[in-house]
C-alpha cells in the first residue's frame, strides 16, 4: 500500500486527506479538494480555505472535471505519466503558489501573472494544465478582489493581465467558476472596474459578460447583472463612445438581451438613444447587430416611444433598410419600422420624410431574400 501511495502524484492528492482524489471540487480560491473532505471541513463551521486560509466569501464547490479526467487517464496508463507531463506541471504549480501565498509581494505576483499570460498567448497547449490545477477560479478571485481606489498603473496591469488570462482559459474550464461574481463585493468590483478601468479592461469585461450570458449555468448571474442599473448605464454609455470598446459593448448588450427581463432595464438606461447614435455614426461594423438589438427591444412600449421621440430615431432605422454594401440588418429594419409605424402616424410621417419609400423600392430590386421582400411590400402598403 505504501508503495502505491508513493506513486500518486502530489497534484492528485487531496490537501486535507492526502489520499487520491475521488471527487475533486474547486473553491473560489482556486484550491482543489476532495468533496467529502472539504464538506466535512465546512460542516465543522470553518469558513476559510484550508490551504490558503483565505476567508470564503463564496463556499460554492465547483466540480473539477478536468482533473478527474486526468486522474482517470493516469489510472488507465497503469499509474504512469511521461516525464514531460511533470516537466510542464511543476513550474505552473510554483506560479500558482506564488499567486496564492500571502508572503508573495505584489511585484512577485505581477511577474507570475505576466508569465502565465505569456504561456496562454504563446503556448496554448499549457491551458488545460492551468485549468487542471485550478487557475481559473484563482485568477477570477484575484481580478475581482478588493479594488485599488487609486487605480495605480501596476494594479491596472495586474487586472488587465488577469482578465486576459481568464478569457483565454474559459473555453477549457467550467463556467460555473464565474458564479463567484454573484457575491455582492465581486459584482461591485466588476462595476467599479468597468467605470474606472482602461479600455482594455472594459473590452475584457464586455467579453466576460458575453460568456456569462451564453451559458445556462451562469443564467442567474446574467439576471443579477441585468438588475444592476449602474452597470447597465455604463455599458450603454460605452456604445456612444467612438473607440475600440464600443463594438465589444454592442456585443455585450446583445448577449444580455438573451433575457427578456434585461431588455426593459437596458431601455430604462437609454439603450435606444445609444443604438440610434451607433447606427448613424458612419458605417459601423456592427450596425446590423445594433439593428437586431433594436428590433428585439421594440416589443417594449417604452422603447417604441423612445425611438419615435428621438429626432434621429426613425431616420436611423430607415438608413438600415437598404445599404449598397450588404443587406445585413435590412429585415430587422423593416420589422422595426412595421412595429413603430403600425400604430403611430408620427412614426409614419418621419419614415416618409427620411426617404423610406425610396429605400424600400431599392430593397425590392435588390438580391435580398424573399422573406425580406415580402415584409418590405407589407410595409409599403402600411405607409
Amino acid at each position: 500500500m505504501r508503495e502505491v501511495e508513493m506513486t500518486v502524484p502530489h497534484l492528485f492528492r487531496c490537501p486535507i486527506s492526502l489520499d487520491l482524489f475521488t471527487d475533486p471540487v474547486t473553491l473560489c480560491t482556486g484550491q482543489t479538494y476532495d468533496r467529502s473532505s472539504i464538506e466535512k471541513w465546512l460542516a465543522a463551521g470553518n469558513l476559510t480555505c484550508p490551504v490558503t486560509m483565505q476567508k470564503l466569501h463564496d463556499p460554492s464547490l465547483v466540480p473539477n472535471h478536468n482533473l478527474r479526467h486526468l486522474i482517470q487517464q493516469w489510472r488507465q496508463m497503469d499509474h504512469r505519466f511521461g516525464p514531460d507531463y511533470f516537466t510542464a506541471i511543476d513550474p505552473l504549480v510554483s506560479l500558482k503558489h506564488c499567486l496564492q501565498s500571502p508572503q508573495s509581494t505584489f511585484q512577485e505576483k505581477l511577474e507570475a501573472l505576466q508569465k502565465i499570460q505569456l504561456l496562454t498567448d504563446q503556448t496554448p497547449s499549457t491551458n488545460p494544465f492551468l485549468i487542471q490545477i485550478g487557475f481559473l477560479p484563482l485568477l477570477l478571485q484575484l481580478s475581482f478582489q478588493m479594488v485599488d481606489p487609486e487605480f495605480s498603473q501596476d494594479y491596472m496591469n495586474f487586472v488587465e493581465q488577469g482578465l486576459t488570462c481568464v478569457l483565454k482559459l474559459l473555453p477549457y474550464g467550467e463556467l460555473e467558476s464565474l458564479n463567484m461574481l454573484k457575491q455582492d463585493s465581486k459584482l461591485e468590483s466588476l462595476v467599479v472596474l468597468f467605470q474606472h478601468g482602461s479600455i482594455i479592461m472594459k473590452q475584457s469585461l464586455c467579453h466576460l459578460v458575453g460568456v456569462i450570458s451564453s451559458s445556462s449555468s451562469t443564467r442567474e448571474l446574467c439576471a443579477m447583472i441585468g438588475k444592476h442599473p449602474r452597470f447597465l448605464n455604463l455599458i450603454v454609455c460605452i456604445v456612444n463612445q467612438n473607440n475600440e470598446a464600443s463594438e465589444t459593448g454592442i456585443k455585450a448588450i446583445s448577449a444580455l438581451c438573451c433575457l427578456e427581463s434585461n431588455r426593459g432595464k437596458l431601455v430604462q438606461q437609454g439603450l435606444i438613444d445609444a443604438l440610434v447614435t451607433y447606427i448613424l455614426n458612419s458605417e459601423r461594423s456592427l450596425a446590423a447587430m445594433a439593428m437586431a438589438i433594436l428590433e428585439q427591444v421594440l416589443g417594449i412600449e417604452r422603447a417604441k416611444e423612445a425611438l419615435i421621440k428621438n429626432p434621429n430615431g426613425v431616420k436611423a432605422v430607415v438608413k438600415m433598410v437598404f445599404r449598397v454594401s450588404d443587406h445585413e440588418g435590412s429585415e430587422s429594419a423593416v420589422n422595426s419600422l412595421m412595429m413603430v409605424c403600425r400604430e403611430s402616424l408620427e412614426a409614419r410621417e418621419k419614415a416618409i420624410a427620411a426617404g423610406v419609400l425610396t429605400q424600400l423600392l431599392l430593397l425590392l430590386q435588390s438580391q435580398c431574400n424573399g422573406r425580406t421582400k415580402t415584409k418590405a411590400t407589407t410595409l409599403l402598403k402600411l405607409l
